[in-house]
């Protein structure tokens, strides 16, 4: 899996009440959600965002509760990935069971600033910044995780596997 797209910035300890602020836990559908991701930070994101771009964070990136809530308004305002320093476990998990690539990377704040382009090679383990002709290195995403993100997230994956399509 590759992925490229758009550098959205962000520093450390973007916690999920900054992705997705607690006052929109009761919305259900991830569509309405998106129109408020990273409200907490950029009241005008959701307006500027594109689908493909990616999200490059510094230490703890979702750290905060275990609510799905962020990880899915990321999804559905078309973000393609996020990295980061360093992501917070439950976030990880969070954003690979609905099928957005989460990537440990040290060292990517320094490679990219806002507004350039990324290419991430989930199978290789290699992100590029084309622009400035450099790359780092992080540890691939296992087998069974780029399956999961290749069939959207883990439910459709376990509907694929019960039904003998994986």
């Amino acid at each position: 899996m590759e992925i490229r797209g758009r550098v959205w910035k962000f520093g450390d300890g973007v916690n999920t009440d900054l992705i997705l602020p607690g006052r929109y836990l009761d919305l259900t559908d991830p569509e309405e959600m998106a129109i408020h991701v990273m409200e907490g930070l950029d009241q005008d994101f959701p307006t500027k965002v594109k689908r493909g771009d990616i999200i490059v964070a510094g230490r703890g990136f979702g750290s905060g509760s275990s609510r799905e809530h962020a990880a899915l308004a990321l999804k559905h305002a078309g973000i393609s990935a996020v990295i980061a320093e360093s992501i917070a476990r439950i976030f990880y998990r969070n954003a690979i069971n609905v099928g957005l690539p989460a990537i440990e990377c040290p060292g990517i704040t320094e490679i990219v600033e806002e507004g350039e382009t990324l290419e991430i090679d989930l199978e290789r383990g290699i992100v590029i910044n084309p622009g400035r002709g450099l790359k780092l290195d992080f540890r691939p995403l296992p087998e069974f995780l780029r399956n999961i993100l290749k069939a959207g997230g883990l439910v459709p994956y376990i509907r694929r596997r019960r039904d003998g399509e994986v």
